[in-house]
C-alpha cells in the first residue's frame, strides 16, 4: 500500500475501475472528511482529490512547497497519513488514514467494517503468532475549543487538561486540533507562540452589531493542531480573564469571537494540505467554549453545515457560567428565536433591588440544553442543590447523557526522577531527594531550614471555591504548631492581600507567593510534606494528583473528584502496614479540616514507616491519561449513536 503525500495531489482511476468499488471510494473519503475535496468526471471514471489550499493570490507554489514540508514533518513524527488501498491486481478501491509508522491491508479494513462504524477503522497492532487479532477503533476529528491551554496559557487545571489530553488522544490515532485565543500580554511570556505560524488566513464574525476579523495561527506538536484565534481584544497585560483591576468588562465580547472562530476552523484551515470537515466532535470547555453548540444547532445546521457533527460539554467549573445581561442576547450573532436557549431567570432572593426583573442570558446554561453529551468529574454533585448554582434541576433533566470522568496528568512533566525544575531527583524506591527539595525550598523561600519541621503547601486561585476563606480562619490556630506553611496562587485581591499581611505576622512560619508560576509550583510539589486542599467543590482536581505523584500528602476535603481519588488513611488496614493515600475530611469546617491535618502531622513526625508507605503508594499509582482517554472514546462512540441536537 502506497502513502500519499497530503499537499495537492491528482489521482485518477483507468476507465475499467469497478463503480461499485469507486462508490466504496467515495464513502470513504467522505467519511474521512474529504467530501469538499472530491470530484467525480462523466464518462470516464476519473476523479481528483484536491486541497483547498488557495490565499489572496489563489495559491502559490511556495504555498505548495510548504504544506508538502509540513506533511512531511507529519509523517516523520508519527501523524496520521493518507493511504490509498488497492485490491490483488492493483486497482485503486479506497483511501485511510493511518499512522505514519503503521500498515494496513484489505482484509485489515473491509466495506462492511466501513458502513458499521461510520467512521475509519484504524489497526491498533499486529498478529503475534496465533494471537487473536487485535481490536480496531473508530478515529474522529475532534476540536477541543478552550479558554486556555498549557503550555501556552494557564491559570488552573482547565489548561492542565486542554495541553494534555488532545496529546493523548491523538496518540490513540484521532486527528485533534485545540483552538484558543493567541493572548500576547506584551512581556517575554509571548515568546510562547514563537512556534506558531500565521496561516494568511481570516474569517470575518458578525456579531455586537458589526463585522469583525479574527486570524489563525498554528503550531503542529506532538501529533496536536494547536489553532490560536487572533484578535486585538486578546492582546492586553493580565491573565486570560482579567487582570489586577478585576475581570476585564469585554469578556463575553472576547468568547464570543473564540466560538465563532472554532466553528469556522474546522471548515477552512487546510491544515496538512487538507480542512477538518464538517464532520466533527467538539469538545467545549466551561462556559468560554459554551456558545458553540449552540452555534452548531442554530447557525449552520438549518444550511446542512456540521449536519453529521457532535458536541460534548466538559464542565470544569460551575461556579463560573457566563451570565450577562439580558439585552446582551442580541450581540451574539443568534437568531432571536433562540434566545430561550440561553435564557436565565435569577430567583427573587439573588436580585439586586426591587427593580430588578432577574433576566439574563447563561453562556453555560445554552450549552447544557443543546450539547449533545455533558462530561464533568463530578456528575453528582452538579445535580443537587448545593452543587449545581442554580442549573442542577436543568442538569438532572438531562442525566441520562452526563458522565463523570476522573482526568489524568502529564506523567512526562510531572515526574520527580526527571523534572527539571527540582533541585533533587528522586522516586518511589529512592526517596532520599525529597528531603533535599524540601531544603531547597525553605532555603528559596527565606524560611528557616528544618528538614523534620512539617511543610504545608497550597496551591491554587484565591477565590472561595478553593476554600481561602476556611484557610484564613485556620492559620492562626494552625501556626500555634510546629509547622511551616507555604501558598501560591492570584486571584481575589482581598485574598492576596491578606497572604502579604500573613507573611508580614508570621515571618519565620508562613510565605505567600502572589501570582502563578509553573516551575515554583514544581517546586512546592516536590518541597512539601503535605498539600492542603479544602475546595467548596473540585470537578476533578489536578493539584493532589501532582501532589502524589511526588510524594506529597494530600489532605483535602471529602468532595467531587478530591473525594474519588484520594484514599483515606487507615493505619490498620494490610496486616497493620497501612493502606490509603492522604486524608479527606468532612464537613467543610475549620474544625473538620485542623482535625486531618493533625492527624497528618502526628502521622509524619511519630510513625515514619506509615508516612512513607503513604508516600511511596502515591507515586506508584497510575495517574496517565491512558484510562481516561479510553474513556472519553467510550462517551464518543455514546455521542454519535443518536442525532445531533436540532430545535
Amino acid at each position: 500500500m502506497e502513502s500519499l503525500e497530503l499537499a495537492p495531489l491528482l489521482l485518477t482511476t483507468t476507465s475499467s475501475t469497478n463503480p461499485a468499488l469507486f462508490r466504496h471510494t467515495s464513502r470513504v473519503v467522505r467519511l474521512s472528511g474529504f467530501h469538499s475535496f472530491l470530484r467525480r468526471t462523466s464518462g470516464n471514471g476519473s476523479f481528483c482529490l484536491r486541497s483547498s489550499i488557495s490565499g489572496a493570490n489563489g495559491g502559490s507554489q511556495d504555498q505548495h512547497s510548504a504544506f508538502e514540508d509540513e506533511a512531511r514533518e507529519r509523517k516523520r513524527k508519527g501523524a496520521l497519513v493518507l493511504t490509498k488501498e488497492t485490491d490483488a491486481s492493483g486497482a485503486l478501491i479506497g483511501f485511510h488514514m493511518i499512522p505514519a509508522s503503521g500498515t494496513i491491508t484489505k482484509e485489515d479494513v473491509t466495506t462492511d467494517e466501513v458502513e458499521q462504524s461510520e467512521g475509519i477503522k484504524v489497526e491498533e497492532s499486529e498478529d503475534t503468532e496465533g494471537e487473536e487479532k487485535a481490536q480496531t477503533r473508530v478515529s474522529y476529528n475532534i476540536i477541543f475549543v478552550t479558554s486556555e491551554a498549557a503550555p501556552y496559557s494557564k491559570t488552573g487545571g482547565l489548561a492542565d487538561v486542554c495541553g494534555s489530553l488532545p496529546i493523548a488522544l491523538a496518540g490513540r490515532g484521532h486527528r485533534v486540533m485545540v483552538v484558543s485565543p493567541r493572548y500576547l500580554r506584551g512581556t517575554s511570556q509571548d515568546s510562547i507562540y514563537s512556534g506558531t505560524v500565521d496561516l494568511n488566513l481570516h474569517s470575518k464574525i458578525y456579531c455586537f452589531g458589526g463585522v469583525h476579523e479574527v486570524g489563525f495561527f498554528h503550531e503542529y506538536r506532538e501529533g496536536v493542531d494547536w489553532v490560536f484565534v487572533d484578535h486585538p481584544s486578546f492582546h492586553r497585560p493580565g491573565n486570560p480573564y482579567g487582570d489586577s483591576y478585576g475581570a476585564f468588562g469585554d469578556n463575553q465580547f472576547r468568547f464570543t469571537l473564540l466560538c465563532h472562530a472554532a466553528c469556522e476552523a474546522p471548515l477552512v484551515l487546510p491544515l496538512g494540505g487538507f480542512t477538518y470537515g464538517d464532520k466533527c466532535l467538539f469538545l467545549v470547555n466551561d462556559w468560554h467554549a459554551s456558545l458553540v453548540p449552540v452555534l452548531l444547532a442554530a447557525k449552520y445546521r438549518p444550511h446542512d453545515v456540521y449536519k453529521d457533527a457532535r458536541s460534548i460539554l466538559v464542565i470544569h467549573n460551575i461556579a463560573h457560567q457566563g451570565v450577562e445581561p439580558a439585552i446582551t442576547y442580541s450581540n451574539l450573532g443568534l437568531p432571536p428565536e433562540w434566545r430561550g436557549a440561553l435564557e436565565w431567570v435569577f430567583p427573587t432572593w439573588a436580585r439586586t433591588h426591587a427593580l430588578d426583573t432577574g433576566e439574563a442570558v447563561n453562556f453555560l446554561k445554552g450549552a447544557i440544553v443543546t450539547a449533545d453529551r455533558i462530561l464533568t468529574g463530578y456528575s453528582y454533585e452538579i445535580t443537587t442543590s448545593e452543587g449545581g448554582y442554580g442549573l442542577h434541576e436543568l442538569l438532572s433533566s438531562r442525566r441520562s447523557v452526563l458522565n463523570g470522568i476522573t482526568n489524568g496528568i502529564d506523567v512526562s512533566e510531572w515526574d520527580p526522577s526527571s523534572d527539571e525544575h527540582i533541585a533533587c531527583h528522586y522516586s518511589a524506591d529512592d526517596l532520599a531527594g525529597k528531603v533535599q527539595c524540601k531544603i531547597s525550598l525553605q532555603k528559596e523561600l527565606g524560611l528557616p531550614i528544618r528538614p523534620d519541621c512539617p511543610l504545608i503547601g497550597f496551591i491554587g486561585r484565591l477565590d472561595y471555591q478553593k476554600g481561602i476563606d476556611l484557610i484564613q480562619l485556620a492559620v492562626p490556630e494552625l501556626l500555634e504548631d510546629d509547622v511551616q506553611f507555604v501558598m501560591l496562587g492570584s486571584g481575589d485581591p482581598i485574598y492576596e492581600d491578606w497572604m502579604r499581611a500573613t507573611e508580614s505576622a508570621y515571618r519565620d512560619k508562613f510565605r505567600g507567593w502572589v501570582g502563578f508560576n509553573v516551575p515554583v509550583s514544581h517546586i512546592i510539589n516536590a518541597g512539601c510534606d503535605i498539600l492542603l486542599m479544602p475546595s467548596t467543590f473540585e470537578p476533578c482536581g489536578l493539584n493532589q494528583l501532582y501532589a502524589m505523584r511526588y510524594g506529597t500528602i494530600p489532605v483535602v476535603h471529602e468532595t467531587g473528584g478530591l473525594r474519588d481519588t484520594v484514599q483515606n488513611f487507615n493505619p490498620f488496614a494490610e496486616g497493620g502496614n497501612g493502606d490509603g493515600t492522604g486524608w479527606t475530611f468532612s464537613p467543610l469546617t475549620k474544625e473538620s479540616m485542623l482535625e486531618a491535618l493533625r492527624y497528618a502531622i502526628l502521622t509524619y513526625r511519630e510513625h515514619k514507616s506509615s508516612w512513607e508507605g503513604l508516600m511511596k503508594r502515591g507515586m506508584t499509582r497510575d495517574f496517565t491519561w491512558v484510562n481516561a482517554a479510553t474513556q472519553y472514546e467510550q462517551v464518543f462512540e455514546w455521542t454519535f449513536i443518536n442525532p445531533p441536537y436540532v430545535s
